[in-house]
């Protein structure tokens, strides 16, 4: 199988946050621009919003199979790198390379 370009979005929930940990995700919120910073990228970015609930972490990855398992394991090491706990995690995955693009129609 060729190596394909994948967009990964992984979502799932915090749980159990302390005290400190809300205040440090919330430092994290101070300045993050969602039209800038929350799209996808081959680093990958988390997100979630000042209830701290849910979250997403989207990433694009090139593999040649299995970008799901790919993509949750990188947005479990975001996640530990923030020291959070979190549950329910599920990975939806687009072939980039398999995507139809509709052109608009030429005029006249």
């Amino acid at each position: 199988m060729a190596e394909h370009t994948y967009r990964v979005t992984v979502r799932g929930r915090f749980a159990d946050l302390t005290d400190d940990q809300r205040a440090s995700l919330r430092e994290h919120l101070e300045g993050f621009d969602f039209l800038r910073d929350g799209g996808f990228s081959e680093e990958g970015g988390l997100t979630f919003d000042e209830k701290l609930d849910f979250f997403s972490y989207r990433v694009i990855l090139t593999a040649k199979d299995k970008p799901d398992e790919a993509g949750l394991r990188r947005a479990t090491t975001a996640l530990d790198a923030l020291g959070v706990d979190f549950k329910g995690l599920r990975a939806k995955v687009t072939d980039m390379d398999e995507m139809k693009i509709n052109r608009p129609k030429r005029l006249g």
